[in-house]
């Protein structure tokens, strides 16, 4: 490996690090991602709107929750472990529109607000969270709409 190649993974490491930290810092480790996966998820299952969704996709809930944990992980911390295509996955599910999404920031929402140790923690989940579901339904919105499904996530909520 050349001096650069291995001052570039140093620089990498580095910064997952700064980001885990930062992210701890807020109470936001390693035990309250898989607390806050867990109870998100139950929250979803027993929802009207998101769970039959679910159902209808998720055969093994344990490998989806595992699956789910170190997604969050890879998103708070930067910590490199999640591979998948999740934009690919949700525009595979007819019918998907804004009140889905919002509805699934809520039950985050709701899931951190029962969790918070630490209110900068909330805001950071919760910042990350809302980022994904605009980038999700903008992606659906655009492939159905073209360039008008651009600013289709603006009006969900925030925290």
């Amino acid at each position: 490996m050349s001096e650069v190649q291995e001052r570039t993974r140093e620089e990498v490491r580095a910064a997952r690090a700064a980001k885990r930290a930062e992210a701890e810092a807020l109470g936001v480790d390693e035990a309250f991602v898989s607390n806050m996966v867990e109870h998100f998820y139950a929250a979803i299952r027993e929802d009207d709107l998101l769970g039959p969704i679910f159902a209808e996709r998720i055969d093994d809930w344990p490998t989806h929750l595992a699956r789910m944990k170190a997604f969050w992980r890879s998103i708070l911390f930067n910590s490199g472990e999640f591979s998948g295509n999740p934009m690919r996955k949700h525009m595979a599910i007819p019918g998907l529109e804004e009140h889905h999404f919002a509805r699934w920031l809520e039950l985050l929402h709701a899931t951190l607000r029962t969790l918070e140790e630490e209110p900068g923690g909330t805001l950071l989940v919760a910042g990350r969270a809302r980022s994904i579901a605009d980038s999700l339904l903008t992606g659906i919105a655009v492939r159905r709409d073209g360039l008008v499904g651009s600013r289709a996530g603006k009006d969900l909520p925030h925290v």
